[in-house]
């Protein structure tokens, strides 16, 4: 009689987890997830409550699109200038935090989009700061010159160069499919007397238009995004970010913030991540070669 009572709930509980798979194995739509991680204007240009992350790692961005500070005796580094427009969105959110924008020594970046590097000539501008750059997209910044401002480039990266200021080190992982010079930035953070293995992907999304099959300018660019997510899944990782912050989730998990164990330190949603974006590039590389 007891297991008949208990019926309603166990096919209760096995619709749920039904449901939710099926939501696991969504396909995104490349508009679906290009509408995601972009975003409105609006989202663009409002300021994120700027937020420690982990360690002496902060969020300086807005709703859609991801700046990063770190925090070192010697100085600051930022992660991503994004849009002209959007430099003093940025600006306030590192003075918000307590710290001085003269203090930012190195500018990096994410890939040559506007909406992630268009800012790099001002940010170096107001601050002084180094902008440092991976090679294969040195072209693509040549060509970014917002009101006709040289895009400025320090230093030249290289696939596993390193980066270093006042005792933290962060790693450039070429990744490219995106755009030519992808840049995946990997650190450690210490927080509580633990370390954590941090990893900022640059973008493994395939935007709508881009062509993956019979490509006459990058006739190996499926063969770049496979072996992008080959490096990228075999990343250490403790805390996923991007340089979108829906690539993380980060609306969802800003509110948990302080209210028990870090929402950010999510091992399963950077595989999570992944599997959506190798998904959806899977089924528009099949689509194309349908077509061709």
């Amino acid at each position: 009689m007891r297991a008949l009572h208990l019926l309603p709930a166990i096919l209760a509980c096995c619709l749920s987890a039904s449901s939710l798979a099926a939501q696991g194995t969504k396909v995104w739509t490349l508009e679906e997830l290009f509408r995601r991680n972009v975003g409105t204007r609006e989202q663009q240009d409002t300021q994120f409550p700027p937020h420690k992350i982990i360690g002496n790692l902060y969020y300086v961005g807005t709703e859609s699109l991801a700046s990063f500070l770190i925090a070192t005796p010697d100085g600051l580094i930022l992660i991503n200038s994004d849009y002209e427009r959007t430099v003093p969105i940025i600006r306030s959110s590192v003075e918000k935090l307590g710290f001085r924008w003269s203090d930012v020594k190195i500018l990096l970046g994410s890939h040559a989009h506007a909406d992630h590097m268009q800012g790099d000539a001002m940010v170096k501008e107001l601050t002084g700061a180094r902008v440092m750059a991976m090679e294969q997209d040195v072209p693509a910044l040549h060509a970014m010159t917002p009101g006709n401002k040289p895009h400025p480039i320090d230093r030249i990266l290289h696939d596993g160069d390193p980066v270093t200021l006042g005792g933290t080190i962060l790693v450039a992982h070429l990744t490219p499919g995106h755009t030519r010079g992808c840049t995946t930035w990997t650190l450690k953070v210490q927080d509580g007397g633990k370390s954590y293995d941090v990893v900022i992907i640059g973008s493994v999304g395939v935007n709508p238009g881009f062509k993956l099959v019979n490509n006459p300018e990058i006739p190996q660019i499926a063969d770049e995004y496979l072996r992008s997510f080959k490096i990228l899944r075999a990343l250490p990782c403790d805390v996923p970010l991007g340089s979108h912050p829906a690539m993380y989730n980060l609306a969802e998990k800003y509110p948990r913030l302080g209210k028990g164990s870090n929402p950010f330190i999510d091992p399963a949603g950077y595989q999570a991540e992944l599997d959506i974006q190798e998904t959806a590039f899977h089924a528009i590389l099949d689509q194309q070669k349908q077509g061709n």
